[in-house]
């Protein structure tokens, strides 16, 4: 019975760690977009543009790196 009861812990141990690594990859996410995003807000504000064209590129380009750290951290 022990063994199973180790098996047990092992098998939860492994879930929450994992549960903790893609929480921390989502927030991370959420950092670059909303950083990327709050540069491109700030530069077209201080440029006064009439549609916001930077804060589009460079959120998009927030989502892009976003993503391209995702999938370097999921391969290891």
């Amino acid at each position: 019975m022990p063994e199973n009861d180790e098996n047990n812990k092992d098998e939860v141990g492994k879930e929450v760690s994992s549960y903790a690594k893609f929480s921390g990859i989502a927030f991370q996410m959420i950092v670059v977009i909303g950083i990327c995003a709050f540069v491109g807000y700030k530069i077209d504000e201080s440029a006064r543009h009439a549609v916001k064209w930077v804060t589009a590129a460079l959120s998009l380009t927030g989502v892009f790196i976003a993503l391209f750290l995702v999938i370097r951290s999921v391969k290891n």
